[in-house]
């Protein structure tokens, strides 16, 4: 078992000095238990806020009296100690109205989401575990503490934690918790868009992200009903062993798990189920449904108050998923210039998924992708030029030759596409030499 850290154990040690129990608890017990690296250690105590504060002195912090928590500063370290508590009743499905302090473990721990969650770890290694957490752990299940419809009316927010920790950890979800997720999904609407997105991107990175999502659609299909026409729709198409849905989880699965790629992954055929046509040999086809995926994809992200890159650039990868990308210099060349080299790369590995999520005959198109990774590899290491940072001259260049305002822009652009496409070196004498032509022409 992983060893409590240093700065940690004086934390525990100060409170028992000043004659107060305390523990290490939840998320970091369970982490240490998996022999994982805990991001968070925190710390419940049987001492009154007052008196944590008074027990680290100059080097404690009120920052949630209200609800028993102190952070305590220790070896230049930040560590939440939080004093025993009741919660009272909860009315918005988020947080209780009121808390009340207690001087007792169990009563703490009963208060928690799931029994992985709630186990407590003392200065000397006793593990304290009231609801089977350990045994839950050795069987890779998340089980709610109690009764599981109370726990998500409480906080619907642990209907979205519960499904995180199962794609991130791995487990199975106990029958009893799975059925009530699915029953109280609803409860998500009262849940701030923030609070969503910040679960689901977690749980998009998640190991065991697709099938959380193949076994959950209808939670999701809460906060982005935009899904739910996806289960289970037919795509008629030879290219296609799997309706859409099903394609959808496997190119999830096919992307390494970065939170861009999952989501361009989860949003990339979107709007497929809005533009299906069939002809008259019955193949279903779907037309302009890039275009379509694009719109909603950007649509869902702003619901989520996801930040601007992350969205733009989410929605770029969707955009761009169906395109064919000719494998020649100069095609790479241009989407370096439209992309840059890091969503290129995250296009390809996208691509790659897409066509892997097709039926298997199709998947030598993996092929075709490995010819144009090489050729973007060749290029970079060429140092060739696909962005105006890189080209031979600059604005600069263009004001001493008398040019002004736009003329400046469209000229560089009008440069930077001659090289792109082969038609002039990246060098500063041949570019100034074709500034006249281009003023010219423009």
């Amino acid at each position: 078992m992983a060893e409590i850290p240093e700065y940690v154990k004086k934390v525990l040690e100060t409170l028992e000095t000043a004659g107060h129990e305390a523990w290490c608890v939840g998320g970091c017990v369970r982490d240490i238990l998996l022999s994982r690296v805990p991001e968070d250690w925190d710390v419940t105590t049987s001492a009154m806020p007052e008196e944590t504060m008074a027990a680290f002195g100059q080097h404690a912090f009120p920052t949630g009296l209200e609800h028993g928590t102190v952070t305590a500063r220790s070896d230049h370290n930040s560590v939440e100690v939080t004093t025993y508590r009741v919660d009272g009743a909860y009315h918005d499905h988020r947080r209780p109205d009121s808390v009340t302090f207690t001087r007792s473990l169990g009563e703490d721990l009963m208060r928690r989401d799931f029994t992985v969650n709630a186990m407590a770890l003392s200065l000397r290694g006793e593990l304290r575990d009231p609801f089977g957490g350990r045994e839950d752990l050795k069987q890779s299940v998340l089980r709610c503490v109690g009764d599981p419809d109370r726990r998500f009316q409480e906080d619907a927010l642990r209907i979205l934690r519960g499904l995180r920790f199962a794609a991130v950890l791995g487990f199975s979800l106990d029958p009893a918790t799975g059925k009530s997720i699915h029953k109280n999904r609803e409860l998500l609407g009262d849940i701030a868009a923030e609070r969503i997105q910040v679960e689901l991107l977690k749980l998009l990175v998640g190991r065991d992200a697709a099938e959380v999502l193949r076994q959950y659609p209808d939670v999701v299909g809460v906060f982005w009903p935009e899904v739910l026409p996806m289960v289970g729709f037919d795509q008629k198409n030879y290219h296609h062993c799997y309706d859409v849905w099903e394609h959808t989880l496997h190119a999830v699965a096919a992307v390494p798990g970065d939170p861009v790629l999952r989501c361009a992954a989860l949003l990339h055929d979107i709007g497929k189920p809005n533009c299906f046509t069939v002809d008259e040999k019955g193949v279903g086809h779907f037309y302009g449904h890039s275009a379509i995926s694009r719109e909603l994809a950007d649509r869902m992200l702003r619901r989520l108050k996801c930040s601007t890159d992350f969205r733009e650039t989410v929605v770029r990868l969707v955009d761009w998923h169906d395109r064919d990308i000719p494998r020649t210099d100069k095609a790479i060349r241009r989407a370096l210039g439209k992309l840059g080299e890091r969503d290129l790369r995250r296009l390809i590995l996208l691509k790659r998924a897409d066509n892997l999520a097709q039926a298997p005959e199709f998947h030598d198109h993996q092929l075709e992708l490995d010819k144009g990774e090489s050729i973007l590899n060749r290029l970079l290491a060429e140092n060739a030029c696909f962005s105006m940072k890189q080209l031979a001259v600059n604005g600069k260049d263009l004001t001493e030759m008398g040019l002004s305002g736009p003329a400046v822009g469209r000229v560089l652009n009008a440069l930077l596409d001659a090289v792109m496409e082969g038609e002039l070196p990246n060098e500063r004498h041949a570019l100034l030499s074709s500034v006249s032509r281009f003023v010219t022409e423009l």
